[in-house]
């Protein structure tokens, strides 16, 4: 969505700011995904929680690639994590966590986090607000879409909203977030979905039924009731205080901590009986240009740590308080960022702007462990090199939709995300997972002759059924699709001819039913 459309749309909403202890908080009403998630979780009671680290988080300094470490400390020497300092994760002796994560390394050990390696989409942009975009509206690169995805989902379920919205059947917002701008990923065909739970006070004003002290004027206590009363008769405001009254928090969160904030808050709404499925929570200052590390010699401190600390104890802190309050079977949550960083730091002890970079999904009832390989990281990167994309996001999507909340997978494809993505095995099996996709029977060998200078060969075993195969280029772009249709099972080789591109560093991806796998090239 183009950034003059996103502000038409998005001024005119029926939205007003709504604070909890001066954290501005929206209620969103029905959107097509959000109404079908709510049908489902009537069902099963299922919440799921979007965190977003807004700037462009740098995924090779948070889940490290201690297989890859000789070339990651030759491209980013004055940044890298000091490999005797990397969290070790259980299972798995290629891959750590920055030490400062050592509230989700425990959940990971514990079977309670799932990591998608290399998350991005074909062709990714660099532009904070275009990136963004583009996961909020689950477009294509290439794609300017008026609506996002839950909006699109709205128009085609719910064609009269927000007329009698809300109602005796659906009392409470479908979903809320708390801290953060009404997400692309709401905006309908001609205005945002968004409606207001309106007060000008806190949260906790809210539940106790108290407001802002009037001035001290002759219509001071005028204003007061008309305060009062204003509060009072939000749509929302009744379920939501009845729900926040009903019951506290009983994990100890993190103190100065914004995003422990605000997921206190959602747990303390989710364990009121609020029957929202989807939440949204925020922390900023990703971008981290320069000064990422304290400096090459202590690079285990500075603000990329602070902020990974501050996300790894809120979560924490959150999942403990979910499990304490009896609801940690029907949470689970994600962390995402728009882009990642490069693979090569800059000599402000920093990272640009970059493509792909892991996702995180937690709770009870994610499969543990890790999906995908570890980035290949070149012996020899230029400023422009980033990390090669795995999985595209929007499988991501499409797992949380059809495994977690069980829409049906032509409703995801048709009116959702507009095309087919396969899922990911991020949850468990008894959930009742649709299908589980097995990359480790797929078999993707090394080109040869690599390095190469006119044409390479590149071999792989097929499963049978659609097969695709592409090439991306160092900054992530899609150069080439080399094969794309239904095959027969059994062993290919593709010959790559080189002559028309230019020296450098290069992927290739197989893609089939059984996942996709990809290997490093170079042309010389």
């Amino acid at each position: 969505m183009k950034r003059k459309d996103f502000l038409k749309k998005a001024l005119p909403a029926t939205m007003l700011p709504f604070f909890i202890n001066g954290i501005n908080i929206k209620a969103m009403a029905s959107t097509p995904m959000l109404e079908a998630i709510k049908r489902a979780s009537i069902k099963n009671g299922r919440v799921f929680v979007l965190i977003q680290l807004n700037g462009g988080n740098d995924g090779l300094n948070t889940i490290i690639p201690i297989d890859q470490y000789s070339n990651l400390s030759a491209a980013r020497s004055n940044i890298l994590i000091q490999q005797s300092k990397v969290l070790a994760l259980t299972g798995n002796s290629n891959t750590g966590m920055h030490p400062a994560m050592t509230g989700l390394r425990s959940m990971f050990d514990n079977g309670k986090v799932s990591i998608i390696q290399s998350v991005g989409y074909p062709n990714p942009s660099f532009s904070h607000f275009r990136a963004t975009d583009i996961w909020q509206s689950a477009s294509d690169s290439s794609q300017y879409l008026s609506s996002g995805w839950a909006g699109r989902y709205l128009e085609d379920i719910y064609t009269g909203f927000p007329s009698g919205y809300p109602n005796a059947n659906d009392p409470d917002p479908l979903a809320i977030s708390i801290g953060y701008a009404v997400s692309t990923a709401l905006m309908g065909p001609t205005v945002s979905t968004g409606i207001a739970i309106s007060d000008p006070t806190s949260f906790y004003q809210l539940v106790n039924g108290t407001v802002d002290p009037a001035p001290s004027t002759p219509a001071g206590h005028e204003l007061t009731y008309v305060r009062l009363v204003l509060q009072q008769t939000q749509s929302y405001n009744t379920t939501v205080k009845t729900a926040a009254q009903s019951v506290a928090n009983k994990a100890t969160y993190p103190a100065n901590n914004s995003l422990g904030d605000q997921l206190k808050i959602v747990a303390n709404l989710i364990a009121g009986g609020l029957q929202t499925p989807v939440y949204t929570v925020s922390l900023g200052g990703f971008d981290t240009h320069s000064s990422q590390v304290t400096s090459a010699g202590t690079t285990d401190t500075g603000s990329h740590a602070d902020l990974w600390k501050k996300v790894s104890d809120a979560i924490a802190a959150f999942q403990t308080d979910c499990e304490q309050l009896g609801i940690a079977d029907r949470v689970a949550g994600m962390t995402y960022s728009e882009f990642g960083r490069r693979i090569k730091s800059n000599a402000s002890l920093g990272t640009d702007h970059g493509a792909a970079a892991p996702v995180m999904v937690f709770g009870k009832n994610v499969n543990p462990g890790i999906i995908g390989a570890n980035p290949t990281i070149p012996a020899s990167v230029t400023v422009n090199d980033n990390v090669p994309m795995q999985y595209d996001f929007r499988q991501i999507y499409a797992s949380v939709l059809e495994d977690w909340f069980q829409t049906s997978s032509s409703k995801t494809d048709s009116d959702l995300l507009l095309k087919h993505f396969d899922t990911l095995p991020i949850f468990r099996a008894t959930l009742g997972v649709k299908k589980v996709q097995n990359s480790s029977s797929l078999t993707l060998m090394q080109n040869y002759p690599n390095p190469f200078k006119d044409f390479t060969n590149i071999e792989f075993i097929s499963p049978g059924g659609h097969v695709e195969l592409r090439l991306f280029d160092s900054q992530g772009r899609m150069i080439k699709t080399l094969i794309n249709g239904n095959v027969a099972k059994g062993n290919y080789t593709e010959i790559l001819d080189g002559n028309n591109l230019p020296a450098g560093n290069y992927y290739y991806q197989l893609i089939t039913a059984n996942g996709q796998v990809g290997r490093h090239l170079i042309k010389m």
